[in-house]
């Protein structure tokens, strides 16, 4: 377990009316995000894009796709399953169940945001009434939940009015099944979105946790990782900031 600067990291980032003014601590809303790589450049890539000043929650920061996990994540049964060793490291903070609704949430959120697909063809159909899924799969493909790396989780500070327990996810664009470009069906939520290497992406305006969350890519692609690797988990303790190896 390692101790962090405990004085707010990110904090002088961040706008007024994302600190929490008053009252308990807001619960934390579980959330993922899908971190892709480019290898067929001269040097890795990653997919980012710019939120929008108007969002109440890290506003003008450059961030990877992803969201909050949709009670049809938890509800759709893809015929792709998560790597055994991903999902034990999942089930450390979750049942069997939410770790698989937590990584089909960055595979939607990413589609929804980018209009790019992680999947595989389909020979059966998945049913679902969620329209977000319906769009994804009448492309004739399931999510491709085996390619996901699990690398990190964090939980945003308790001196923040919004809060979200984040698991960040990794997969290699070679499973994209739309190419590499932005799609038309992309919703707009993120602005800008382009690839960037590693040191394009530290010149960007980032929230705290995706410095820490860049140095752990880092390792993972110079060092090749496999799906039993460790990943970083950061939280609160007792209002100072922890981070561990899970």
């Amino acid at each position: 377990m390692t101790q962090i600067d405990g004085s707010r990291p990110g904090a002088e980032y961040m706008a007024k009316s994302e600190f929490r003014s008053e009252g308990r601590a807001v619960r934390p809303r579980d959330s993922s995000t899908l971190i892709l790589v480019r290898r067929d450049t001269a040097e890795p890539t990653l997919l980012m894009g710019k939120r929008s000043a108007k969002h109440r929650f890290m506003p003008n920061k450059f961030v990877f796709p992803g969201g909050v996990v949709d009670l049809a994540d938890s509800r759709l049964k893809p015929h792709s399953q998560l790597h055994p060793a991903v999902l034990a490291r999942l089930m450390k903070g979750a049942s069997s169940s939410k770790a698989q609704a937590l990584a089909l949430a960055a595979i939607r959120e990413t589609f929804e945001e980018t209009g790019l697909i992680l999947g595989e063809p389909a020979e059966n159909t998945v049913q679902t009434r969620s329209p977000q899924w319906r769009n994804f799969l009448r492309h004739e493909l399931t999510p491709k939940l085996d390619s996901l790396h699990f690398i990190a989780r964090a939980i945003t500070p308790p001196y923040r009015g919004r809060r979200y327990d984040t698991r960040f996810f990794m997969a290699d664009a070679d499973s994209l099944k739309t190419g590499t470009g932005p799609a038309p069906e992309a919703s707009g939520e993120l602005l800008q979105l382009h690839w960037v290497t590693l040191a394009q992406a530290r010149e960007l305006e980032l929230p705290h946790i995706t410095r820490i969350v860049l140095d752990e890519v880092e390792q993972r692609i110079t060092n090749c990782q496999t799906p039993e690797q460790s990943g970083p988990f950061i939280y609160f303790r007792h209002g100072k900031p922890v981070m561990e190896r899970h």
